[in-house]
């Protein structure tokens, strides 16, 4: 087999290691090659030219034209040796193209694995007589000092032939077929220049790159693999995706720390920069971290690296000396520096030169014109619907949702009225995907949405779900969209029987209502059409309760809680009063399950349309019966443990409903109770015992014989049963 002509140099590496990015830099200089081949997909050839308007860390995003949403990222650092080989062609003149297996082959595709993971690092680090295979690298390549960089590279190939020629029945056909690629771009590379070739890939792969098979043994290799048209383009990548454990190279644990390394190597102060950043961390959070301490956690770093003979503190002395000197001993503050030191959430830049789609170019504008960048760390903003650009930002951040690009997640935990919202907003880098697969809707955020909102109203079957895109579309504020919603909801309205299914949708169309007028749609035609839903729901509620299993019950209190609240919210008297109407009935029908029973008995009485004598009675009627009587008590207790401790009227009518019955029925009540508060919590159930214990145990006597020794000794049973459910 013909060995590798001498004018093509193999350039070892390991993926996002600033000492190989070194080493690359210096051979590059030393070679002056005519032709740099990189490790990567070859489709995306064409977006080097691109690299002076990138700011790392960026990804290649390449994704299949038909099935957008398929799609892979291969990232680079700064520090990664393939970027620094990328930028030394960009600034020298010299084309660089990638070597590796198309994307079109490998996107979406259920390649063959190799049949055992082989870690060379780890092997080669045993080798050395070390524990950790990071540790080792760090050493050898990492903090390697100058020397000859083809030396350093020839080495690593040399180490890496010897693990090949070990574990040669370990490498997987992907490997193989990934190798084959690489030698067909050499041979084609070979052809197009006569001068000298560097080849940057991975370590692992440097030996099966020295030899040149025949060119039918590789393209056998190749034969039958996946075709499809790939786009690409770059994106913005951050250091917190580059920790994640996949993707292209795998994840790095500390890319803050490797970031740090690269900048700080010609000035030789990396240690003790790093220190000085560690206190600007602390102190930011008004933890002490004086200079002084600084100092003393330098010297510690170097005392702990003599000691295990490393030629400099690593990632491992340098966080121990932070424990030790600058945290402590504590945990919590080191935790602090890790994240925003050794993984960091620096987020790269794309140039406006960089081809995008249409739509991912307009979203960018809207980004600009609201003030509203992409930032990889987390951020508060409260919106003031009355305010244009507060609006515009609503709207925008509601339309990507659409679109499944969960740029902002709405703070439900945050009450602030109709015309305020709040927003958590977070920009992952892997939502270039997403956004990728949302253009073939649109070439704008706008007419994207619209499109997908016309599409759900067409396909929607259900009320509630109609009344989710009516939702959606006028938060979105496009009125077509509205239009195409209100007619679903019209349609799957009239074809729904069902109480449920038409009282379900009542709180989105609430919500649609009340907040309607600051989204400029007129309020009272989506009020008409919840006045029409509530109307046949409270018609049929009583109905659907009767005859009915556990299940349907547990549906029907949802959809029951759900319309309380709608109508309360939004209703107008008339309907109102039509739906208490309704509950009225449901509770006066014996038929009816006693879980939407319970509950709606439960609703009245705290809307004061049943007064506690009749709510009494009620609970006494139940518990005689042969059937349904834990089912009426569990939902009319449910989601009471606050209340029943907090609210005097519901306490005194529970207390006052056991200590009335006789001796009999109370034995007879007591597992009905246990299993109605068995869905509190714990510390539920200690809060309400000891309100039984100081304001409970009442002195009516249900059968004539009851006697405060006898209440006193039920309170204790009903502690006892209280902090005993749900055990």
């Amino acid at each position: 087999m013909p060995a590798l002509p001498e004018r093509v140099s193999l350039l070892g590496i390991r993926h996002h290691g600033p000492g190989s990015a070194r080493m690359v830099l210096a051979a590059l200089e030393t070679l002056r090659p005519e032709l740099v081949l990189v490790e990567g997909p070859p489709e995306a050839d064409g977006l080097v030219e691109h690299v002076g308007e990138l700011v790392p860390p960026v990804a290649l995003l390449m994704h299949d034209e038909a099935e957008p949403s398929t799609a892979a990222f291969w990232p680079f650092a700064r520090f990664s040796p393939e970027w620094q080989a990328m930028c030394w062609a960009h600034h020298n003149g010299v084309p660089l193209r990638f070597a590796d297996l198309p994307a079109a082959a490998t996107l979406g595709a259920e390649d063959e694995p190799d049949p055992v993971s082989v870690d060379p690092l780890g092997v080669l680090a045993e080798a050395a007589g070390f524990d950790d295979p990071e540790r080792w690298w760090e050493d050898v390549v990492e903090h390697s000092g100058a020397g000859d960089p083809l030396a350093l590279a020839t080495a690593v190939t040399e180490a890496m032939t010897a693990l090949r020629e070990e574990f040669e029945d370990h490498v997987g056909p992907r490997t193989l077929r990934r190798e084959a690629q690489m030698r067909q771009v050499i041979r084609q590379g070979l052809k197009e220049v006569t001068g000298p070739i560097a080849v940057v890939c991975g370590a692992w792969h440097a030996p099966a790159l020295r030899e040149l098979p025949t060119v039918s043994a590789d393209n056998a290799l190749l034969r039958g693999l996946p075709r499809k048209k790939v786009s690409g383009t770059w994106v913005p990548w951050s250091h917190g995706r580059l920790a994640a454990a996949g993707g292209y190279g795998a994840g790095i644990a500390a890319p803050g720390w490797y970031a740090h390394l690269w900048e700080r190597a010609e000035a030789g102060d990396a240690v003790p920069r790093w220190f000085a950043r560690a206190c600007q961390v602390l102190r930011a959070e008004d933890l002490p971290a004086s200079t002084a301490s600084a100092v003393e956690a330098v010297r510690l770093a170097d005392a702990l690296a003599a000691l295990r003979g490393r030629p400099s503190p690593g990632l491992a002395e340098v966080s121990e000396a932070a424990l030790a000197v600058l945290c402590g001993g504590e945990d919590t503050p080191l935790r602090l520096v890790h994240q925003q030191l050794v993984i960091g959430e620096e987020l790269g830049e794309v140039g406006a030169g960089v081809p995008r789609s249409p739509l991912a170019a307009d979203l960018e504008r809207l980004q600009r014109r609201l003030r509203l960048p992409a930032s990889a760390t987390e951020r508060q903003l409260r919106l003031d619907l009355r305010k244009d650009t507060d609006r515009e930002r609503s709207k925008l951040l509601r339309r990507l949702r659409v679109l499944d690009v969960q740029w902002g997640e709405p703070d439900s935990t945050r009450g602030l009225g109709t015309f305020a919202e709040a927003w958590r907003v977070r920009w992952d880098p892997s939502m270039a995907v997403a956004v990728a697969a949302a253009a073939r809707h649109g070439t704008t955020v706008a007419a994207a949405t619209e499109l997908v909102l016309h599409q759900r109203a067409g396909s929607v079957e259900k009320v509630a779900k109609a009344a989710d895109v009516l939702w959606y579309a006028v938060g979105c504020e496009l009125p077509a969209a509205v239009t195409a919603a209100r007619r679903a909801l019209d349609r799957c309205a009239a074809a729904a029987t069902d109480a449920v299914e038409l009282l379900s949708a009542l709180p989105s169309l609430a919500g649609t209502v009340r907040y309607g007028s600051v989204r400029g749609t007129d309020p009272e035609l989506l009020r008409l059409a919840l006045h029409g839903l509530l109307a046949r729901g409270a018609v049929g509620l009583p109905l659907a309760c009767r005859g009915v299993d556990d299940e349907t019950a547990e549906h029907l209190v949802t959809a029951l809680d759900a319309a309380q609240e709608a109508a309360g919210l939004a209703a107008d008297e008339e309907h109102k009063s039509l739906w208490r109407n309704a509950l009225l009935k449901l509770v006066g029908l014996d038929e009816a399950h006693g879980l939407p029973a319970g509950r709606a008995t439960r609703l009245l009485w705290e809307a004061g349309d049943l007064d506690t004598d009749r709510v009494a009675a009620r609970l006494h009627r139940v518990v005689s019966t042969a059937g349904g009587a834990t089912m009426f008590v569990t939902g009319f207790l449910r989601g009471s443990a606050a209340l029943l401790a907090a609210d005097p009227r519901l306490f005194d009518l529970i207390d006052g409903w056991l200590t009335g019955l006789s001796a009999e029925a109370f034995a007879d009540a007591v597992p009905l109770l246990r299993k109605a508060v068995g869905d509190f919590s714990a510390a539920e159930r200690r809060t309400l015992g000891e309100r039984v214990a100081t304001g409970g145990g009442g002195t009516s006597a249900g059968d004539g014989a009851w006697d405060e020794p006898r209440a006193q000794r039920l309170s204790a049973h009903v502690r006892g049963l209280l902090e005993g459910a749900g055990r």
